[in-house]
């Protein structure tokens, strides 16, 4: 991705500018929560929002992008601006680049959690309970510039119960000056005691037309991609209307890397489809074994979109997520007992709770692909 287009993806979407332009600047609250859905462009409304509250521009719209704390900012080197996100999402970060496990210096957007040499170890998806207590520690020493200070925090979800207990007594007596912006993909699994101290920021994902549109807009800027209609509009769907996901996708199809994370999990996805659309002559087994490499919350997801769309057209409704395969749902649904489809849906919601739990991909795929197959037990398989 070229520097022009990684600095265009990261300015706040259209339809988070009504947010955005609801916020008062001058009489900021001390802690906010925005959440919202997964892949709407949350994240980089919250860095642009914590550019605008450390820009030192006088006299014109926030952020200027001119004065010398925005230039800090776009290089990474904003002394009072701290970032604290797992290692998989550092690469979301504006400008940041993490090329080894030394200590990074304050205004990096990260601490060196101890684990030392890093080679070819897997990255972390939790938030380490050093960085968090690092990070307060440094919030004791005044800001650097004089003026604000930013701590981001995301995914608020990820953090462990020690390290959100942490975070909770610097919102319960904040620091002078110090600004907390936390996000969420889902506010359901932020603990109530952080919620109840954060002006909650609801992020809401756009109309379909204006997603799409953003999306046509920003893949004119990839060099020698060609994507037609049809194919952002069912990916659109399947990524439930999140353009940035949308976008992220159809980037990885273009870099064609099969060693990407994005990409294993987005053949995945299209794997299990393929199997969960045999409905009771899905081979469970042999889908558990192509697919159990990829993120099991990706694949959850998935699950979750078909069993919905299944539901929907079981009830008389058409589908949302996979529109195209509206004659496979009619066919399935004339399959399906539709009891055991709602336990199988409440099982679903209820392994997404507990999506981050170290146990084996593989062996929870197998449980709930064979309880996929049992949905349709009793009936006349076709």
């Amino acid at each position: 991705m070229n520097q022009l287009f990684h600095s265009e993806k990261n300015q706040t979407a259209p339809w988070l500018t009504p947010l955005r332009e609801s916020l008062d600047l001058h009489n900021f609250p001390s802690a906010v929560l925005i959440h919202g859905q997964a892949g709407i462009g949350k994240f980089e409304f919250a860095v642009e929002l914590a550019k605008s509250l450390l820009c030192e521009g006088l006299d014109k719209p926030k952020p200027c992008k001119q004065c010398e704390a925005c230039h800090w900012f776009d290089t990474a080197n904003h002394p009072d601006f701290i970032a604290l996100v797992p290692e998989t999402h550092r690469k979301l970060l504006p400008h940041a680049v993490y090329e080894s496990d030394e200590a990074v210096k304050k205004g990096k957007a990260s601490f060196d959690d101890g684990d030392g040499d890093s080679g070819e170890k897997k990255e972390k998806k939790n938030i380490a309970i050093e960085e968090i207590r690092k990070a307060i520690e440094h919030l004791s020493i005044g800001s650097h510039r004089g003026g604000n200070r930013v701590i981001l925090i995301y995914p608020l979800e990820s953090l462990r119960h020690d390290s959100a207990n942490t975070l909770l007594k610097s919102l319960e007596e904040p620091p002078p000056h110090t600004i907390f912006i936390l996000l969420a993909d889902r506010l359901d699994r932020v603990i109530p005691t952080i919620r109840s101290r954060c002006r909650l920021l609801a992020a809401s994902r756009p109309d379909r037309s204006i997603g799409i549109q953003w999306l046509q807009s920003q893949l004119k800027n990839i060099s020698g991609a060609q994507f037609n209609d049809s194919d952002i509009e069912s990916i659109y769907d399947e990524q439930g209307g999140a353009p940035y996901s949308v976008l992220d996708s159809l980037l990885a199809r273009h870099n064609q890397d099969d060693k990407d994370e994005l990409s294993i999990s987005i053949q995945a996805s299209r794997i299990l489809l393929q199997s969960m659309s045999l409905g009771g002559r899905i081979q469970w087994l042999e889908a558990a074994e192509k697919i159990h490499k990829a993120q099991f919350s990706v694949l959850l997801a998935t699950m979750q979109r078909w069993t919905s769309d299944l539901q929907a057209v079981t009830q008389g409704g058409v589908p949302r997520y996979y529109p195209k395969h509206l004659q496979v749902f009619k066919s399935l649904s004339q399959q399906v007992q539709i009891l055991k489809l709602l336990q199988f849906w409440k099982t679903l919601v209820q392994y997404r709770r507990h999506e981050n739990h170290p146990l084996a991909t593989r062996v929870q795929l197998e449980a709930l692909l064979s309880l996929y197959q049992q949905v349709f037990e009793g009936s006349e398989v076709k």
